[in-house]
């Protein structure tokens, strides 16, 4: 799975509460959640969002709390993927479980904002179109990519229950 879009770049230890403020967790409309995404980190962050960016983040990207509000709040929003030096293991599990792309490098330099990205998930491979640096991440093992493109674990699970056949609704 590789996917291709704009960088929006954010720092280390970016929480729950900046990705979703508390205040909009009434909800698990996706696309309300979406015209809040990280205005906790800065109000006029959704203005920014186009969809398909990608959103390249440093360390403990996800941490705080365990809703699952901020993982929709992102997808809501139209964001592609997450790539981070490190995540809240519970922000990369929620992250998988709901079919939304997370990719953990470690070794993650520099990626300037507005630059053209493109991720590779199978491979591990974070490239800059612009500047023709790239970056090796943790490459998501198979199983992840089943459950990712089965749109999350629920699908996912649903079609191994049937034997690999789309069920209507899934």
């Amino acid at each position: 799975m590789i996917l291709e879009g704009r960088a929006l770049v954010v720092g280390d230890d970016i929480d729950t509460d900046a990705i979703i403020p508390a205040r909009y967790l009434v909800t698990t409309d996706s696309a309300e959640l979406g015209r809040h995404c990280l205005e906790g980190l800065d109000p006029r962050f959704p203005e920014r969002i186009r969809p398909g960016d990608i959103l390249v983040a440093g360390e403990n990207f996800g941490c705080g709390s365990s809703r699952e509000h901020a993982v929709l709040a992102l997808k809501g929003a139209g964001v592609a993927c997450v790539v981070a030096k490190s995540f809240a293991r519970i922000f990369f599990r929620n992250a998988v479980n709901l079919g939304f792309p997370v990719l953990e490098c470690p070794e993650l330099g520099e990626i300037t904002e507005g630059h053209w990205i493109s991720v590779d998930l199978g491979k591990g491979i974070i490239a800059d179109a612009e500047n023709g640096t790239s970056f090796k991440a943790n490459p998501l093992p198979p199983f992840i990519l089943e459950i990712l493109h089965a749109g999350g674990l629920i699908n996912w699970a649903r079609r191994r229950e049937d034997g690999g056949q789309k069920r209507d609704g899934a």
